[in-house]
């Protein structure tokens, strides 16, 4: 006998994060011995009931996958999508059931995204209470002076509840395009939290608006710098590890 929760057992078997496997839940789509209309804080026996998802059987004992993907815009961090392309099109032949994006990138962010089917690591790593680092390379219109950085380190209201945990800022560059009608600045910024589009939103509320944005880590996990927009690879035996520390 072994007894849990149905959310947590339907999570530990790689269906997808907690969040997303209430949906599955609210949506009809589990059974539970036949019986369909369970609630996430469920108690099930995992070894003796019969739980399915559309007709398939859930097993407790999940192969988990992990890959790294340099996402391209234009792109939607969704497992499904009716109106854009889905970054799981871009992993069609890699081997893995459920995968899913661990977090999300707005559709024209590019950069690093974890895709795997391990739903605790997921929830782990985009808990607001675990504060994982996030590192992104932000081009902005205008020059960021020091004053804008402070404000960056500091926390913004940028109309949540509370200001944004203080963050990391360092200006890379101040470029004056041709093709641009200003010059233009070029900022490294790690946050430790994952608020609706915090980036842009944190730049607006410092006057200065994003022209592009690139992920380029999620706590020990970096971008290989060698991988092209739009490839992937699997994570090393390393990079699992340290991730799986987070």
């Amino acid at each position: 006998m072994k007894i849990m929760r149905l959310d947590k057992f339907l999570a530990d078997s790689g269906l997808g994060t907690r969040s997303q496997v209430k949906l599955l839940i609210k949506k009809g789509l589990i059974s539970i011995n036949g019986e369909t209309g369970g609630k996430p804080e469920q108690k099930i026996d995992a070894e003796q009931d019969r739980i399915f998802c559309q007709d398939k059987p859930v097993s407790s004992v999940c192969s988990f996958y992990y890959y790294m993907l340099n996402k391209p815009a234009g792109y939607v961090s969704a497992t499904d999508d009716n109106t854009a392309p889905t970054v799981l099109s871009l992993l069609k032949d890699a081997p893995g059931k459920n995968l899913f994006p661990a977090g999300r990138l707005d559709k024209d962010t590019t950069g690093l995204l974890l895709i795997t089917n391990d739903g605790p690591l997921a929830h782990r790593l985009l808990s607001p209470k675990n504060h994982v680092d996030k590192t992104y390379f932000v081009r902005v219109s205008g020059i960021v002076t020091s004053r804008e950085l402070q404000l960056l380190e500091a926390g913004l209201d940028i109309g949540e509840e509370s200001f944004t945990l203080p963050a990391r800022a360092r200006l890379i560059s101040v470029l004056f395009p041709q093709e641009s009608d200003g010059p233009v600045s070029e900022v490294e910024l790690t946050i430790h939290e994952g608020k609706f589009h915090q980036v842009k939103r944190m730049f607006q509320a410092v006057g200065m608006p994003v022209l592009y944005l690139k992920r380029l880590s999620m706590g020990s996990l970096k971008l290989d710098a060698s991988l092209a927009e739009g490839s992937y690879r699997p994570l090393t035996p390393e990079e699992t590890a340290a991730l799986k520390k987070e």
